[in-house]
Parts: structure tokens; sequence; C-alpha cells
């Protein structure tokens, strides 16, 4: 294989599942040593893939709800449980997106529904190289007239260029009681971090800057005037507050 010939996304795909024979392999090896562009996207994919086990593989081995399990206990063979338990609490959202239902635990998933979806929405969109967002910066005013209309809500842009973050873009994303925004930013380095904003639902409670961790993640979240606000990307927690204290007052506004 030569530096000019592209990979194929089977290539890509297989590569990064552990699926490439060994031969396969070193050619694949050899072509991204010599193309850093797709290295970053190979890696990228496998951080993607890492952090969405981290999210879901506990889930496999949690009992099938109870109902479900009615169905299936006289048609299913054992090994097929864990594969029904993972569809009944895994709905696959739109653009590959994966939104988690059922009951929240602090030792799997953040504590509030909405974080949850904004955790995985972050994994899945941050490692796009091409399509990251589905209105880019360049119609910025464009973009958030367009997400405050979708979630009946004004919504800001916060400026944290001062954290070394410029603005990418945005997408609109199915939030549980009707539509979310996420906001992504990328520093020089390619770094990203998302602010995922979801319409406040009944059993959401007002609440000051928290954080969680998940799969080595943090995520800040807070509530505030009827809209759940949460950070992604960031590793620095100190950093992360200071950044979530400009997006709360951009958002007051």
């Amino acid at each position: 294989m030569t530096q000019t010939t592209p990979l194929s996304e089977d290539d890509i795909q297989a590569y990064v599942d552990g699926r490439l024979a060994p031969p396969r392999r070193a050619e694949v090896d050899a072509y991204l040593a010599m193309n850093p562009d797709e290295a970053e996207r190979v890696r990228a994919y496998q951080n993607q893939n890492q952090m969405l086990h981290g999210l879901f593989d506990r889930v496999l081995d949690e009992p099938l709800p109870e109902q479900l399990a009615a169905v299936t206990a006289a048609k299913a063979p054992r090994q097929l449980y864990r594969v029904a338990a993972m569809l009944a609490w895994v709905v696959v959202g739109g653009l590959g997106g994966y939104l988690l239902r059922g009951e929240v635990t602090t030792t799997v998933m953040v504590a509030e529904p909405f974080t949850e979806r904004a955790a995985v929405a972050h994994v899945v969109y941050t490692a796009e190289m091409l399509h990251p967002v589905e209105v880019g910066a360049d119609q910025e005013a464009h973009l958030v007239q367009w997400l405050s209309k979708r979630l009946g809500h004004p919504l800001h842009t916060p400026d944290l260029a001062k954290f070394g973050y410029q603005l990418v873009g945005g997408r609109l994303l199915p939030g549980e009681k009707g539509a979310a925004a996420q906001f992504m930013y990328q520093t020089k380095t390619g770094t990203r971090l998302t602010l995922y904003v979801s319409v406040k639902d009944s059993e959401m409670e007002q609440t000051a800057f928290r954080i969680e961790e998940e799969n080595g993640q943090p995520v800040m979240y807070w509530v505030d005037n009827n809209l759940g606000f949460a950070l992604v990307g960031e590793k620095d927690r100190k950093k992360m507050l200071e950044i979530a204290r400009v997006a709360y007052q951009s958002m007051s506004f």
C-alpha cells in the first residue's frame, strides 16, 4: 500500500474494531504513519469506541425489564438476553447518537437524564472530522435563532476565547421532552468541548453547578430558567467551573 492509496471506510472500521488480519493491519499501520490526518481520524474513532464501551458495557449485565423478560423467556437463549437488555435500554438517535433511558445510577451515569444524553452526544459528535456540526460558526446568528426557536427559549453562544476555545457550530438533538441543542467549541490543538442545552422536564430541579465523572470524563451541569445545561470535554475541573460560570452568565441574559 502506498501513501497515495486511500483507505476505504471498511478498512478503517475493521482496523478500529480489531478485525483486520495481521498482514493487513500492518499495511494500515504503515499507511497511517504516512498520513497524519487519517491517523487522527482513526484515533478519534478509537476514543469514541472506548468511551461508548465505558458508557454502555455495564448495561449488558443488567437484568431484563420484567415485561421484556416475560416475552423472551420462552424464546431467547441465554446469550441473547444481554443483547435484548442493551436494546431495551438504548435508543439509537439521529446520525448515530445514542440516548440512554432507564434508572440512573451514580456508578455508571451522571446524575440527571439530560447529562447522560449530553455525555453520549459529546462522544458521538466530537469524533466527527468532516461533519461535527449541522450549522457552522460562520452562520452563528442563524444557528442561535434556529435553536432558540426550536427549544422555545432564548439561547446565546458563550464566548470562550479566553479559555482557548473557539465556536465550531452547533446542532439540534432530541431531548427527553422535546428538542435539545449542542454547541461545539475547539482549541487550536483540536480539543473539543460541547455545551448541551435541554428543555427542563418536570422532574428536573433547580441546581447550582455540579460535576460528575463518567469513564474518566468530567461533566459539569446545572439547571436554570427551565433549561438543563451540561459541559463536556474539559478535564481540568477548575477550568471547567470557570467555563461553566461564563456559559451561565451568557445564557442568563
